[in-house]
């Protein structure tokens, strides 16, 4: 039987919601990717981002129309040249990868060439709020040992200090999602500076960032909307030390290793992060975390729901996906 690609979609309510610096939502939506081969099936998940001019409808369409070529027997080596980086290319990478460990009848880190994963400590994610709801939420959550904090520009140095005091044995990291600007960054960045912050993600507008030549911090500064794959990673050596590597963006797992290894080559700190999605879509990310310094794969608790199968947390620490969910 010649591989068949489905194509659904699937939503996730958050629970008690999800707020960043352009906007809020009580849902997750997401693009679900099953390859049935007539015995096997592989899945994959991506999440559709907006921001880079994806949408559900089109990443689904994109999807389908490379069906026929995956039927004839295309491989991931050639989905590279086939499909640009992003959501849809994601999907159908990891479900190629899952299909090809269940043939195999090995696991994954088998076929990655990878011991056997160790559990991760994740980020937790504080989503941006008014300083007093991010202390409230921040000091429900002080128990973990790493916070993502949510920002927005206007207000941040208030926001920073209020999720310190509230948490003040957690490490930080934080996210401008690019809202700050050339008039504020400094003073931002002395915020984080003084509580202790150890990365700071994507402070200023993806291409508007010049600013970021000439500050010198001790927080670590990190690429995200400005950073793809590894065609990117040079150019950004001026502005950033470190890389939030997301499979939507890399366009999937193959990308992402290869991503992870210049980028190691070229002294970037890594980070493994992650859009908002169920454990389906952090499971490939998870193997590729292991060789990151942070590590951001929280989705999954962030939900009200979540797959079957899920990948089993306890706390912050995030242990391997059930073969049965994916790999």
């Amino acid at each position: 039987m010649k591989p068949v690609v489905n194509v659904e979609r699937d939503t996730f309510k958050i629970e008690g919601g999800f707020a960043i610096a352009r906007g809020s939502r009580t849902h997750a939506h997401v693009i679900t990717v099953n390859i049935w081969d007539g015995i096997h099936q592989g899945f994959g998940e991506c999440v559709p981002y907006a921001r880079y001019g994806e949408s559900l409808d089109g990443v689904a369409e994109d999807i389908k129309a490379l069906a026929p070529a995956i039927a004839e027997g295309l491989t991931r080596a050639e989905l590279q040249d086939r499909m640009k980086p992003g959501a849809a290319r994601n999907a159908l990478d990891c479900a190629l990868w899952d299909l090809e460990a269940k043939r195999a009848h090995k696991p994954v880190h088998e076929l990655l060439g990878f011991s056997a994963p160790q559990p991760l400590t994740t980020a937790f994610t504080i989503s941006v709020g008014t300083p007093e709801k991010m202390r409230e939420d921040a000091a429900k959550a002080a128990d973990r040992p790493l916070l993502k904090v949510k920002l927005a520009g206007e207000g941040d140095v208030e926001r920073i200090q209020a999720v310190r005091s509230a948490a003040p044995n957690s490490k930080l990291i934080v996210d401008a999602n690019e809202g700050w600007t050339a008039d504020n960054v400094e003073a931002n960045l002395r915020a984080c500076e003084n509580a202790g912050v150890a990365l700071i993600e994507q402070p200023m507008a993806a291409g508007n960032d010049e600013a970021l030549r000439e500050i010198t911090t001790s927080v670590l500064v990190c690429a995200d909307e400005s950073f793809h794959t590894a065609d990117n990673l040079e150019a950004l050596r001026d502005r950033y030390n470190a890389v939030n590597i997301k499979l939507d963006k890399t366009g999937g797992l193959t990308e992402g290793l290869q991503v992870i290894e210049k980028a190691k080559e070229l002294d970037f700190t890594i980070m493994v992060g992650c859009m908002l999605g169920s454990s389906l879509a952090m499971a490939p990310a998870f193997y590729l975390a292991q060789a990151a310094d942070f590590v951001d794969l929280d989705g999954p608790l962030l939900l009200a729901q979540d797959r079957a199968y899920p990948i089993p947390f306890e706390g912050s620490l995030m242990h391997a996906p059930n073969r049965s969910l994916w790999g």
